[in-house]
């Protein structure tokens, strides 16, 4: 693979990472993001999708992972040093591999009538990608992002998401009260207020799955038009972290179905 050594903080390239890596604007106005790690960066090639540009540093470049990427990736592997690319970085710990990605753009319109998880004004990246990375594995494959959840294409998301957002329909910056009316199945919401236990739903058909904000919950809009559930905690715990709530939701949902 041809590489090129980079080792000034002020090259536009890596000024041009670094805004990708901090900014949301700036990811929004270049309509590109970054993957980080060697596996998000395989599972996307393996998709046939297009890296830009691959940054890393000369010890990670005699990695194994690296020969696995040359299979799927012709260009350029920018080189830096360890210290530049710690800079960079929002990982500590994984092989040094960030490769710059064109944005997806979803080519199908929202469809009513499938399984679909709605995050309205999740914030917590890590939240996020979990519930991504657990709603792909459930077969859930359209997610509704909210106004103010966190950016679905962030590094810090799809780093959580583990490149479940490879197989999924994305929709982001949703208006709720626009969509909901919509769907033609039925709606659930998580919620501890005059709900059902999420035990005696029948979750055989395809449904909704909304899930709220990490302290505040899903909206008064949402509750109005959505059967709420509850998950039973027998250890009198007061709530769920959401991402393990939708977890349960979703694989109840399986259970049911297989």
């Amino acid at each position: 693979m041809p590489t090129i050594f980079l080792e000034s903080r002020d090259n536009p390239k890596i000024k041009h990472l670094r805004g990708l890596i901090e900014q949301n604007s700036y990811r929004k106005k270049q309509a590109q993001t970054v993957l980080e790690g060697t596996h998000l960066c395989l599972s996307w090639l393996e998709k046939k999708r297009k890296i830009n540009s691959i940054f890393t540093t000369e010890r990670a470049l005699e990695h194994e992972d690296f020969e696995k990427i040359a299979e799927y990736y012709q260009g350029v592997i920018f080189v830096l040093s360890e210290t530049l690319y710690k800079d960079l970085s929002t990982l500590g710990t994984t092989l040094a591999c960030l490769a710059i990605v064109d944005l997806p753009t979803s080519t199908q319109a929202l469809n009513f009538t499938e399984d679909t998880l709605i995050l309205e004004n999740v914030q917590d990246p890590g939240n996020v990608g979990t519930l991504l990375r657990s709603a792909a594995a459930a077969g859930i494959e359209q997610i509704v992002c909210t106004k103010g959840s966190a950016s679905l294409w962030s590094p810090r998301v799809l780093r959580a998401g583990m490149g479940a957002h490879f197989s999924l329909q994305t929709y982001e910056n949703i208006v709720l009260e626009d969509i909901l009316k919509q769907f033609k199945i039925p709606v659930y919401v998580t919620s501890s207020h005059e709900s059902e236990s999420l035990y005696s739903q029948n979750l055989r058909p395809q449904c909704v799955w909304i899930l709220g904000n990490e302290g505040q919950g899903v909206s008064e809009f949402a509750l109005r038009h959505a059967q709420a559930v509850s998950i039973p905690q027998p250890g009198g715990q007061e709530s769920l972290n959401v991402a393990v709530a939708g977890s349960i939701c979703f694989f109840e949902m399986v259970r049911q179905r297989l």
